[in-house]
This record gives C-alpha cells, sequence and structure tokens, in this order.
C-alpha cells in the first residue's frame, strides 16, 4: 500500500471535519508523525514494481448497491531479463507496468540508469541501480581501441583458420584413440564396391555399342 502524507493529511482533515476542530499546535504533531515516504508493501521491496501497488475500493451490487470492501493486487511475473552490463540474465519479480517501461527504455540496464532514485520506491531496484552504475563507471575509465575493416578480416580469417585446425587435430585424436569404426570401413568398402560397378557397367554399354555397329555394317554390305 501506497499512501503520500499529503494524501494521507487530506484524508485525517475530511474525516475530522477540517482544521477548525483541531487544537492549536496538532496539526505540527500529526505532520511530523506522517511519513515523508512513500509506504510500499513488503514484497514489492524484493522486486521491480515501478509504483504499482496493492489498491482498495468497494464493490457495488447491481441490484441493491450494497458495497463491500475489496483490495486490487498488481499484476506481478516473475521473469528472466538480460543485463548487457552483467552479461548475463537476471532473474525478478516485475510488473507488467514494469515491463512496459523497461521495454520503452530499452533494457534493463536503461530503465535502472533514467530512473531516479526518489521514483525508485523499493529496496532491490535501489541496489541494482548502484551497481549498475558503477559498472558503467568503471567501464567509462577504460580505454577503447578501434581497428580498421582490413585488420577485422585478417582477425576473422585467423579465426577461421584455428577453428579448421582445432577441427583437424581433433579428427585426428579420435582415430589414434579409436582407430577406424566399422561404419567408415563399411563406407569405403561401398564406395569401393559402387566404382567398380561403374566400371564394369560402362564396360557393357560400351560392347554393346560396338557389337550394334557391326550389325549395321553387315546389313548395309
Amino acid at each position: 500500500m501506497a499512501f503520500r502524507p499529503r494524501q494521507l493529511m487530506k484524508k485525517i482533515m475530511k474525516n475530522i471535519g477540517g482544521e477548525k476542530n483541531l487544537a492549536p499546535g496538532v496539526k505540527e504533531e500529526l505532520q511530523r508523525s506522517l511519513p515523508k515516504t512513500k509506504v510500499v508493501m513488503g514484497r514489492a521491496h524484493r522486486g521491480l514494481y515501478a509504483g504499482r501497488h496493492i489498491q482498495y475500493g468497494n464493490q457495488v451490487s447491481e441490484d441493491g448497491g450494497n458495497k463491500t470492501r475489496r483490495n486490487w493486487k498488481p499484476n506481478v511475473q516473475e521473469k528472466r531479463l538480460f543485463s548487457y552490463i552483467l552479461d548475463r540474465h537476471i532473474r525478478v519479480k516485475v510488473t507488467t507496468h514494469a515491463l512496459r517501461c523497461i521495454d520503452k527504455a530499452g533494457g534493463i540496464d536503461e530503465y535502472l540508469l533514467k530512473t531516479p532514485y526518489h521514483k525508485m520506491d523499493t529496496e532491490f531496484g535501489l541496489l541494482w541501480k548502484s551497481k549498475i552504475e558503477k559498472m558503467y563507471e568503471e567501464l567509462g575509465k577504460m580505454e577503447v581501441c578501434f581497428f580498421s575493416p582490413k585488420d577485422e578480416a585478417k582477425f576473422e580469417d585467423q579465426f577461421k583458420e584455428l577453428k579448421l585446425a582445432e577441427r583437424a587435430a581433433r579428427r585426428e585424436a579420435r582415430r589414434k584413440m579409436y582407430g577406424s569404426s566399422p561404419k567408415t570401413e563399411a563406407g569405403e568398402e561401398g564406395s569401393i564396391i559402387d566404382e567398380s560397378n561403374e566400371v564394369s557397367n560402362s564396360h557393357r554399354d560400351k560392347g554393346s555399342c560396338h557389337g550394334e555397329n557391326q550389325e549395321q555394317l553387315a546389313a548395309n554390305a
């Protein structure tokens, strides 16, 4: 539940009937006793709620107009949000309103950086905001160097050659460790048999063509 001190003071004055019914000095004591910050429900401190809390009101019946007190709880979801500065996912409980705010900001890092401290009303949000601000500050002090397109192309080629060399080394290690597997032997034997069959078929085709040519010559003679 989130009450602001001004709203709570207005409600008290309304219930009393105005400042006229108060004794001198009572209003100042009331203002001192009221909290200056919002009163946030307990579970909101363990997530990002973006100002969404329990709301109270009346449920009015259709027939007689009878009013019964009820409450509306925020729609809380447990999500995994990716943080670019941490390079990993963060599991956090967020409201649907907070998710829309995060999408609008461009990510959880941008949302925490753009939201000021006085609007971040949860302990979880304040903790992660301070962490990310510190990490971005350290990142800003680091020196960054850029490479030319030629150097980047060279790096890509070297990386591909390194990958190919690793694959070849793995194949050699497997061959030395396990030897030639029966599947590969069967495949090699099958390929040899197929090649021999193709050669014999080609010889037969040539022989049949030669015989047909001789028969045609004899018939013409």
